[in-house]
């Protein structure tokens, strides 16, 4: 295998990734009985609660949050006391709600990225499911932890765009819980009276609260933008007008998918500008900042895309990062989804492609292996009634 796996590869599925928090959550919301059948376990020693909300930041990485907490008094309150945890490889948003819904590594899902092979010759776009499959449930048939805390009496709720209701990646990856739709972004208001309607129904209860505005402008004009850090200033004062609002048995538990780099005009190498890296190469799926090639001369590939990039990425074959556990465990079924070739870019390198062109306007870029995108923290709240910032 060509080059040095980066330290945060493989990430710690199973001690302190995304996939860890809705079991510790289940830990607390099931019966002893129920919670015994599910295996569910809390290895992250959540505050015990009945009632748990569960706010995902899309690109609220820990390294971004600390550089730029100075705009965001709430959230930045609570990251002394954050537990540290590590989004999925590629650091990329279907693959980590995947992961964080099912309770499992992309390698046993199946949502190994932003694209990745579906089929023969076929490219599944994993947000829009364009290219995917008809029946999402048999692509990704692991039960999420929605379905499976519902079979068991607690009310699960899914507080997001209203565009997204019926779409291929929220029944791959959110099934199970009650939908309610948010038909206007920046009525907060709205949204927050959503998630405390939601939390208050049943014995038991966890809500998924999704909020995007933060990734947005981090691919339109990078995190180091005023406009990213007016994004901030909003999404704080959304989690602080969720806190307020939440009835004092409510645990809130705040997190990210990844974080992002910014990428400069001078980092961007295009694909089919280096003949090399198009020869014996059948599809190229991932992100500019983790490709997928798939090729029947993964050697061959290998060595040609290592030659060019040199030490701007970490090129392997797919089969040494499956065992390298980048993926964790990958049936034999899923394999052909990994490229036969990964690579990872390094530093604030892209790798983008004509064929999607609006890679080459984003700034913030995600889906590498650097700790900027790797890192997401957990904020929480343990409610109670109390009056300090989210810890």
């Amino acid at each position: 295998m060509m080059g040095t796996v980066s330290d945060s590869l493989p990430p710690p599925y199973g001690a302190a990734s995304l996939a860890e928090i809705l079991p510790a959550v289940a830990a607390h919301v099931l019966t002893a009985p129920d919670r015994a059948a599910e295996g569910a376990r809390d290895v992250l020693g959540l505050p015990p609660s009945r009632r748990y909300v569960v706010c995902l930041v899309d690109g609220l990485g820990t390294d971004i949050l600390h550089a730029t907490a100075d705009e965001a008094p709430v959230l930045a309150a609570a990251l002394g006391t954050a537990i540290p945890l590590s989004s999925t490889h590629p650091s990329t948003t279907a693959t980590a709600i995947t992961t964080l819904s099912t309770g499992t590594a992309p390698g046993r899902h199946g949502i190994v990225g932003y694209s990745f092979r579906s089929a023969p010759g076929r490219l599944l776009n994993a947000l829009t499911w364009a290219g995917g499959p008809r029946d999402p449930v048999a692509f990704q048939p692991v039960p999420t932890w929605w379905e499976r805390l519902a079979g068991r009496g607690v009310a699960t709720s899914a507080v997001a765009p209203e565009e997204f209701m019926g779409t291929g990646l929220t029944r791959a990856s959110l099934r199970g819980a009650r939908f309610v739709p948010v038909a206007d972004e920046r009525d907060s208001g709205t949204r927050i009276a959503q998630a405390v309607a939601a939390s208050a129904r049943g014995e038991a209860s966890l809500v998924y609260v999704y909020e995007r505005s933060l990734d947005r402008a981090g691919h339109t004009h990078g995190w180091r933008s005023p406009q990213w850090r007016q994004a901030l200033a909003w999404v704080d004062g959304l989690v602080g007008g969720l806190r307020a609002s939440l009835d004092p048995d409510v645990c809130l538990l705040v997190t990210g998918d990844h974080g992002m780099v910014d990428v400069p005009a001078d980092r961007r190498i295009v694909l089919e500008d280096e003949p090399r890296l198009v020869r014996d190469v059948a599809l190229v799926g991932g992100e500019a900042r983790c490709r997928f090639v798939y090729t029947d001369e993964p050697e061959r590939v290998a060595a040609a895309w290592a030659a060019v990039l040199g030490e701007r990425a970490l090129v392997v074959r797919g089969d040494d990062a499956i065992e390298d556990g980048w993926f964790d465990e990958v049936p034999a079924r899923l394999r052909s989804r990994i490229g036969d070739v990964v690579a990872v870019l390094r530093q604030n390198w892209a790798l983008t492609t004509r064929t999607v062109p609006g890679e080459a306007r984003m700034v913030g870029m995600h889906g590498g292996a650097t700790r900027s995108e790797m890192g997401v923290p957990l904020l929480i709240d343990p409610g109670g009634g109390s009056d300090g910032g989210t810890r």
